[in-house]
């Protein structure tokens, strides 16, 4: 089943339960029954209205801002793991060690200069990046190490390689949005229900509830879209940036 038919069945029932419980009390309720005499509780709803969708706010501001954290630490925990191989190869020979530094400039070169502006374009890696991480995993797995201090640097190098390669799969899995279709339904339908309950009050023309109005309405559009705008954590304004790479690497910076 759907989870949009799922979601739709249950507001439905919802809807449907608070309607049968209201007219059943309705043709039960005795003839001296005076509604006067309830409280008038759409000030209450209005508040509770107000208050759910600010913690939904909250919570969906939180979701994206920690994905854009996330995102940002991949990006440093590569970097971080293609500068200790291109640091801890010094102890090979001078061809070896010349030859993966070379080839992981030429990856971080292709991540900078071309991978990124994919991922804020296409959010998606490229197949180019995958094969210049390949050649780097060969240059470093199939050297034979012809000595006791070159055996010792092997088996770091190579799980250098493989942070490298995990944070550059969990670097994919983080391009594209983090926001489910389903919660921004909920989100723009709960602006429309807040925003609408203004109405339900019968604001007046008054400048001051005019005023109110507006920056309320203007408060919910600005959160709106900063989720909206932290929900791509590779593209955007707010977004998760190369310069960790460029740090660890300034020469690729000219």
């Amino acid at each position: 089943m759907s989870e949009w038919l799922v979601l739709t069945l249950a507001m439905l029932g919802a809807c449907a339960v608070v309607v049968a419980v209201t007219f059943v009390r309705h043709r039960t309720a005795a003839e001296d029954d005076d509604p006067n005499d309830t409280p008038d509780v759409i000030e209450y709803m209005t508040m509770w209205i107000g208050v759910v969708y600010a913690i939904v706010l909250g919570l969906a501001i939180a979701g994206v801002w920690e994905a854009r954290v996330a995102a940002q630490d991949h990006v440093q925990a590569e970097a971080q793991a293609l500068h200790e191989i291109s640091e801890r190869v010094r102890v090979y020979p001078p061809d070896v060690r010349d030859r993966i530094r070379s080839d992981v400039n030429t990856y971080v070169g292709h991540v900078v200069k071309t991978e990124w502006k994919t991922m804020a374009d296409q959010g998606h890696v490229t197949k180019e990046g995958d094969r210049l991480l390949a050649r780097i995993r060969a240059d470093v797995t199939d050297y034979q190490p012809k000595s006791d201090f070159e055996a010792q640097a092997y088996q770091p190098l190579v799980d250098q390689v493989t942070a490298a390669d995990q944070a550059r799969a969990a670097r994919a899995d983080s391009t594209g949005a983090t926001m489910p279709g389903v919660v921004w339904f909920g989100l723009i339908g709960g602006a429309v229900v807040t925003i609408g309950m203004v109405f339900a009050l019968q604001i007046r023309r008054t400048a001051r509830e005019l005023i109110l109005a507006g920056l309320f309405s203007a408060l919910i559009a600005f959160l709106l879209f900063l989720i909206w705008d932290f929900d791509a954590p590779y593209s955007r304004g707010v977004s998760a940036s190369a310069d960790a790479f460029l740090d660890l690497f300034p020469n690729l910076t000219g």
